[in-house]
């Protein structure tokens, strides 16, 4: 057994040092119950801060950007391609997308579609927290001030019944206005507005706080809250993810997003076939108001000369005129949508606007210079709201813009100047065909000559009809840039508080803080506790410990005591049977018993330890030699008396005039120190302390000794020679460990004659150090409550 105990001590036991794991844990575990009270105490914190705390959610949805020029003409186009108004496109950064959809004017727009400024609140007694979708009213503006956007402000709209509704200022909770639902209520800095009921037949009476965010603020907070990230380095599917507090709002939120998105981006989209649209209207509006002038002079023309139609030769005549004529408009057609795309390109505005498109330019190097300068101008509003005019894109956008528009300029003078060559070349033809018809009647050559300029003006008519109808059918079939793989979603589970993760953070703070507070209080705590302490700071032997007693007694021991402090002392009186020699010629063996400094207990020691000794039968004396503060007639509580001090100083006195005795000890005689000297010192030096020894030695067993503190005066060193054995008594909970210092070197250089050391005022409570065997049967120490005894 005592091979299997050592074993097990050096498996708990670190080789290379002292460090003993089992003691080391017992130093903790004897607070378990402090580890229990916290552990329990910080789990219901975490408890009630999972109930009081607002959870949050976690909202997303995954988009798929569409690449417009790798894919070519989208599956939604390929009906309409035929009619040349789908162009390829340009490519989308993802990167740059994502600046965009968290642009301050898509998330504002986001703002003000949802009345994200606009917060509801109910109060609780705990907290405050928003409401959304069981929103019991909703404020409807019907019109704002214009410094609305920049208010923060609060009131509490208390509904009263299902008729009438109060405001009040959250500042001014006192007064409050009447108001019922549905009527108009102007406040200075928001506007007006109406409360409008959504309970209908549940209502509740309850309050309400509304507050009201400037739009800069909410923007700022949501640009800020929305995450937008590639879902692989290489893929153009974004997923955006939004926390909050309310899982639908957060839902509502990215499902906007995606839709204001989208919205821009067709907005972006048609603003090419939007420019050429306004730009046909324009045309047709200048030519329908000529066609018509044209048909009213035909109408007047025939009444006049009263004729109804042309002659075979002048209809002949005619279809070869407006043969020559179609061509000659679809000349000057060109040459006027060169001078009008110069004009553009000219303008102040030159990099800021696009061209007008698809108008029928024969030159297909043009058409498509026109489209990527379009392309251009898109890439650089998309980028304007994320980055300034200084940004390295835009300059450089810019400078691809100025080379587009030389380019263009110098296509459309070659394109003037190759169609005014076709357009001589058609005059001339028109020419001759004019010859013919000067041979045709006067009368029906000037109902040619109308009918000609209605033939043109018709034919331009029909075709800028048809280019508005493309237009139109393009500005219909604008697709969005981002294709929603998954709407926005929530799975109800809040991301934080995560309760696992409370629960154990809790704990283990629970468990953190005693452990700290005992490491703490361990590692500056420099008492005595053990014996342990002792034999790692001295090398002098250990004669026992003396636990701690509860009650008050100052005599714990007699021949019926059966308590642990009684049982220390016969454990005292046993060793120092092995440490002393037997009486020898009649000669007492004298015990002194000193400490380091005041308060360790030496006479409580002192008299015990006598009356331990007189149980066993002994002649024993106990003398009161600590001159300077005697303590033995103060602990017996008994009038101070003749002592030591009167017998040195009076020759009259003798050693029987001193001694006395208490009923509580029986066969033990007393001497007490007498009067305080001014000269203890000088005192214990005479030759009638040693007469004192020599006489008592021969009368008594043992002699015991209750000397002054050894670190404090010298008395104790004056008188050691008289000693046989020095008992020096350490207080545990009260010496500090340094100043064992004093009784090791006192050891070491054997200034005290056979020194050994005891303990006293141990804590048998205490799990660690080598324990002190106490307690079996016994019954002296009352039980305290537990949360007033582990420190």
């Amino acid at each position: 057994m005592k091979e299997l105990n050592e074993e097990f001590q050096r498996e708990f036991t670190t080789s290379g040092d002292s460090l003993n794991i089992k003691e080391e844990l017992f130093k903790y575990l004897r607070y378990w119950k402090w580890f229990v009270f916290c552990g329990f105490l910080a789990l219901f914190s975490g408890y009630m801060y999972l109930r009081y705390t607002t959870p949050i959610y976690e909202a997303s949805t995954t988009i798929l950007i569409k690449d417009n020029q790798k894919s070519g003409v989208s599956d939604e186009l390929k009906a309409v391609a035929d009619l040349g108004i789908v162009g390829s496109g340009s490519a989308n950064n993802t990167d740059n997308e994502i600046e965009i959809i968290k642009s301050r004017k898509i998330i504002g727009r986001v703002v003000d579609s949802l009345a994200l400024n606009i917060l509801y609140y109910t109060e609780g007694t705990i907290k405050t927290s928003e409401v959304y979708d069981n929103n019991p009213i909703r404020i409807q503006f019907l019109k704002k001030t214009s410094i609305f956007e920049q208010v923060d402000t609060t009131f509490i709209i208390s509904l009263v019944n299902k008729r009438n509704i109060e405001l009040r200022s959250e500042i001014d909770k006192v007064s409050s206005k009447s108001f019922q639902f549905d009527e108009v209520i102007n406040i200075p800095n928001l506007g007006e507005f109406r409360i409008i009921d959504l309970q209908q037949d549940s209502f509740k009476a309850q309050d309400l706080k509304v507050v009201f965010r400037s739009r800069n603020s909410v923007i700022d907070t949501y640009r800020s809250k929305v995450n937008v990230s590639p879902v692989d380095k290489n893929s153009s599917v974004l997923n955006l993810g939004l926390t909050y507090p309310i899982k639908s709002k957060a839902e509502a939120i990215l499902d906007e997003l995606v839709r204001q998105y989208n919205l821009d981006a067709i907005s972006d989209k048609s603003v090419v076939s939007l420019k050429t649209k306004d730009f046909i209207e324009e045309r047709l509006f200048s030519i329908g108001t000529e066609l018509a002038i044209i048909q009213d002079n035909v109408q007047t023309y025939k009444n006049k000369f009263g004729i109804s139609g042309l002659s075979s030769e002048g209809e002949i005549a005619l279809q070869e005129i407006s043969e020559n004529n179609f061509k000659l408009v679809a000349l000057k057609t060109e040459i006027s949508l060169a001078n009008s795309i110069e004009k553009q390109l000219s303008k102040p505005s030159f990099g800021n606007e696009v061209l007008p498109a698809n108008l029928g330019f024969e030159d297909a190097i043009t058409s498509k210079a026109i489209n990527e300068y379009n392309d251009l101008i898109l890439r650089k509003k998309k980028l304007l709201p994320t980055a300034g005019d200084s940004n390295p894109n835009i300059i450089a956008l810019n400078r691809q813009l100025l080379s587009y528009r030389n380019n263009l300029n110098a296509n459309l003078e070659n394109i003037k100047a190759s169609l005014q060559i076709q357009l001589e070349k058609l005059t001339n033809a028109s020419d001759k065909v004019k010859s013919k018809v000067l041979n045709i009647p006067l009368i029906e050559r000037g109902m040619i000559d109308i009918e000609r300029q209605r033939l043109i003006y018709s034919e331009l008519y029909s075709y800028l009809l048809k280019k508005k109808e493309e237009t139109a059918i393009s500005l219909a079939i604008t697709v969005p840039n981002a294709k929603i793989i998954d709407f926005a979603y929530s799975s109800g589970n809040p991301i934080s508080p995560k309760k696992n993760v409370i629960y154990l953070g809790a704990l283990f703070i629970g468990i953190l803080i005693p452990f700290t507070f005992i490491y703490l209080k361990n590692l500056l705590d420099t008492k005595i506790h053990s014996r342990k302490d002792i034999e790692e700071f001295t090398s002098i032997p250990f004669m026992g410990d003396i636990p701690h007693s509860e009650n008050n007694k100052k005599i714990v021991i007699d021949k019926d005591s059966r308590t642990s402090s009684a049982e220390a002392f016969r454990l005292i009186r046993t060793n120092l049977g092995f440490m002393l020699p037997k009486k020898e010629d009649g000669i007492g063996k004298t015990i002194f018993v000193t400490s380091t400094t005041s308060g360790e207990g030496k006479s409580f020691v002192s008299i015990n330890l006598a009356a331990a000794l007189s149980l066993a039968n002994k002649k024993v004396l106990l003398i009161g030699l600590d001159l300077r503060a005697p303590k033995i007639t103060e602990y017996l509580e008994i009038p101070e008396r003749k002592g030591i001090t009167n017998f040195i100083t009076n020759n009259e006195i003798g050693i029987d005039d001193i001694k006395f005795s208490i009923p509580e000890i029986k066969d033990l005689d007393i001497i007490s120190s007498g009067v305080i000297p001014p000269n203890p010192a000088e005192l214990l030096m005479g030759d009638k302390v040693s007469e004192l020894f020599t006489e008592v030695k021969s009368q008594y067993d043992y002699i015991i000794v209750d000397t002054a503190p050894i670190n404090l005066v010298t008395d104790t060193l004056l008188v050691a020679k008289y000693a046989d054995m020095v008992l020096y008594i350490t207080r545990a909970n009260y010496l500090d460990k340094r100043m064992l210092a004093v009784a090791d070197n006192l050891y070491r250089e054997e200034k005290l004659p056979k020194m050994a050391i005891i303990l006293n005022d141990t804590d048998m409570e205490r799990g660690y150090g080598y324990g002190y065997g106490y307690g079996y049967g016994y019954t002296d120490v009352v039980k305290k409550p537990w949360y007033k005894k582990i420190f």
